[in-house]
This record gives structure tokens, sequence and C-alpha cells, in this order.
């Protein structure tokens, strides 16, 4: 779906209020601090900015953000654990202003960590940016997740499959997907004011993963690290626009 530029101005306020919410929980995160403290940093950036979270209650999930340390890929339920000095922490938020979505994450290492995690970092981070740089107006959709897994491919790690990015508006889950990878076929093609949210999961193994118990935390099936990156970006005249960036 094509969004008009007011309905991309009210998704772009949304960006600003996310953005915040990573700085916040960024500044916040290190040794000693339990991931549930970082829900409660994040929830009070919500309740300043007079904006609503995409996440809490979304079919039952209990917190406004994800925290996923280390082997955790995606949907970590922020609770008791407590950060580690080597720990990598993966922060995944949203957020609602009239009506429209904006959604973000960002992964980090707490304190000093180890080379490959640092690696592994900033990796996705440029795997998440040779996707963004795809989404011009005439270009097709999985030029996307093409870009994403040669470069995530190319530093000796794995793209994961089952979990992908998405079309973004007045839901944080619209259609169409947008997978990190090339999924044999271009895909549609992009167009001004079309919205997506691109979030690659790259894996230091392989890019198998399963569902632990709560029925929410994705991990790495072999216990390797994993780092998760997302942007909201709008496709227009003049290229790709990030919402999710102050």
């Amino acid at each position: 779906m094509r969004r008009r530029p007011d309905e991309i101005a009210k998704m772009r306020r949304a960006g600003i209020v996310v953005a915040e919410m990573h700085e916040a929980t960024r500044a916040a995160a290190r040794p000693g601090v339990t991931t549930a403290q970082l829900d409660a940093t994040a929830r009070e950036v919500l309740r300043r900015r007079g904006a609503r979270s995409n996440f809490l209650g979304y079919h039952g999930f209990p917190a406004v953000i994800c925290t996923s340390p280390n082997e955790v890929i995606v949907h970590g339920i922020p609770g008791e654990y407590r950060l580690e000095e080597g720990d990598i922490l993966s922060i995944d938020c949203g957020a609602i202003v009239e009506g429209y979505h904006a959604d973000a994450a960002f992964t980090m290492p707490i304190g000093e960590v180890s080379d490959e995690a640092l690696r592994l970092i900033e990796v996705t981070e440029r795997s998440l940016w040779a996707g963004i740089a795809q989404m011009r107006d005439g270009n097709r959709l999985h030029e996307i997740g093409r870009a994403v897994q040669q470069v995530a491919e190319a530093a000796g790690f794995s793209v994961v499959r089952e979990y992908v990015g998405h079309a973004i508006g007045t839901a944080m889950h619209e259609q169409p997907q947008v997978p990190n990878y090339w999924p044999g076929n271009p895909g549609p093609t992009l167009r001004s004011g079309m919205v997506f949210a691109v979030e690659p999961m790259v894996n230091a193994g392989g890019p198998e993963t399963k569902v632990l118990e709560d029925n929410w935390s994705v991990v790495t099936a072999d216990g390797r690290l994993s780092a998760h990156l997302e942007h909201t970006i709008a496709v227009t005249d003049d290229g790709p626009e990030v919402l999710t960036v102050p």
C-alpha cells in the first residue's frame, strides 16, 4: 500500500518516539541491570511522549520491548534476567502515533565483548543498510533480501529464514513480507509511498531456530550468538527515507 505524505509524517513522528526508546534503553543497558528495568525505561518514554506501544498486548505479549540476549534472536520477554559483562543484547520496540506505527531494533554490546560478537553486530548493521539502499522506486522488493544475504554470508554468517521484515502502516505487521534472503523471485515492484520494516536477523552459526517454552523467545538452534537490527523506511521519489532515526 502506498501512503500519503500526511500518513508518512505520522509514521515519522512514531519513528522519533521509537528512536528515543532506543536511546534511553541503550543508555540504561549495562552489567547488573535487568531486562525488566529496561522495559520500564521504555515505558517512561512512551508515557512522556503520549504514544502507545504496538508490542504490549500483541497476541498477549506482556511488555513494550523485546529483550533478546546472546543466542536469543527475537521476541525475548523482559524479566529478571540481569545483564552481564560480555553479553550482547537486542532491543526491539515500536510506537503508535495517531494510529500509525513505527518499529525498529538494535543490538549492542554489554561492556567488553568478544571480537566475534562485535563483528556480528557490525556485519548485521552493514547488511541492514545494504538492504535499505535497494529501496528505490522501480526496484523489486526481494532485492532487499538479496543484499542483506550477500553481506551476511560473505562474512561467514547465516541469515534467519523463519522470521522476516514486513510492510507497516496502520498495523505493525502488514503484507507483503520482506525476506532477509533471496527467495527465488524478485517480488513486487517498489513504489514511492510504500513503507517497510526491514530487519535482518543474522546468526554467528547456522540459520536454524527454535522457540523456548515461553512460546515467545526464538533462539539459535546451535546456541551461537545472533544479532537483530531494524528500521522503518519509506520509499520516496528521492530514495529511501529512514523514519526511525532522530
